[in-house]
């Protein structure tokens, strides 16, 4: 009954949400932190009404909202909007990579690229990182390649790649075909490579609302991009589905961007608990990587990964930790309020 790709399939899979008992979540690289109130005020006024009614299909007045967040010489027609940059990825890989060359991305990083690298018949090169583990961004130029994609902050390491690392891999790449930087945890340290589009008509940069903006539950995400690579990607969202985001989803992420001061805050609060969380850890012996996303990437010598994800899954704690050879001994812990990484502390002081 199934078709032969069918079979072929090798399925995401998320960070568990078991509903055994009440745990510390913090597996998922969710906020802590509840929405901005307008966000609240938008979904209290909605008028339910106009779910009579298809949305706009192009979320203009989102995405002009998000032009004018982003400020930095960015308009309404550089902006594509989708039903989370998972959604958003999707369109990207359809619409920019092709199956005469292998795709390039780092050896360890989101684990949803080799999966919409096998859905759309794209061959793939997993680029090894350094020794510390840092992207390279020398490899991607050894060999030709149909497209570079990478998380900045990359995922699950939380390392920044500085941007004057990704203008040299720009300036020195083929200009015809994409570079996509995907900014799921931009908001939480580090500076956007959206400056960079006004000299790099072949960036695509990617964000979403579900860390920084506390979205998770919503789904909202989107490219920024020159206009004619947006024009590419509506055309591939218009040939699968040309009503992506729900309408009410568009009324409160406007109203999540006109309040970004607020998420600013949050997302300052986080980083300084994980700063803190992070020392604390190196106190205790852990190596903890630099990061500048809203988790940690950390092991204990003579403990492996899953060792220390079931210790502390013991003590009512979820964490997230990938049997993949190289990172088989660290454990992916995302920052949560500062009582609930106190709490994971005094767990972890007992991992001796």
């Amino acid at each position: 009954m199934f078709t032969k790709r069918f079979y072929d399939l090798c399925p995401y899979v998320p960070g568990e949400q078991p509903v055994d008992r009440d745990y510390v979540k913090l597996n998922a690289n969710e906020n802590p932190y509840p929405p901005a109130p307008a966000v609240g005020t938008e979904l209290e006024n909605f008028d339910i009404a106009d779910f009579r009614r298809y949305p706009d299909p192009d979320s203009r007045a989102l995405c002009r909202s998000i032009a004018k967040m982003l400020g930095n010489g960015i308009h309404e027609d550089m902006i594509f909007a989708g039903n989370g940059s998972d959604e958003v990825l999707s369109f990207v890989f359809y619409t920019f990579f092709d199956s005469d060359a292998p795709l390039f991305f780092p050896e360890h990083t989101y684990s949803f690229y080799p999966v919409y690298a096998g859905y759309y018949g794209i061959p793939v090169a997993r680029i090894p990182l350094e020794s510390d583990f840092s992207i390279c961004i020398d490899r991607f130029l050894d060999k030709p390649s149909s497209g570079v994609i990478f998380p900045n902050p990359n995922a699950p390491t939380g390392i920044f790649l500085p941007l004057e690392k990704i203008r040299s891999l720009l300036e020195r790449y083929p200009a015809k075909k994409a570079i996509v930087i995907d900014e799921a945890y931009i908001d939480f340290g580090g500076d956007s490579a959206i400056s960079l589009l006004a000299d790099f008509p072949n960036l695509v940069v990617i964000r979403t609302f579900s860390k920084s903006f506390c979205f998770a539950g919503a789904r909202l995400g989107y490219a920024v991009a020159n206009p004619e690579l947006i024009k590419g990607l509506l055309t591939t969202k218009n040939s699968f589905n040309h009503f992506p985001v729900d309408t009410l989803t568009q009324k409160m992420g406007v109203a999540a961007c006109e309040n970004s001061s607020y998420y600013a805050g949050i997302n300052a609060e986080i980083a300084e608990t994980r700063d803190w969380f992070s020392t604390e850890l190196r106190t205790l012996g852990w190596d903890v990587l630099p990061s500048k996303a809203n988790f940690v990437f950390a092991r204990k010598s003579g403990f492996s990964g899953e060792q220390v994800y079931l210790f502390i899954k013991e003590k009512g704690v979820l964490v997230r930790y990938f049997d993949h050879s190289g990172i088989e001994d660290f454990v992916r812990i995302t920052i949560g309020t500062p009582d609930q990484m106190g709490f994971l502390h005094r767990i972890m002081e007992e991992i001796t």
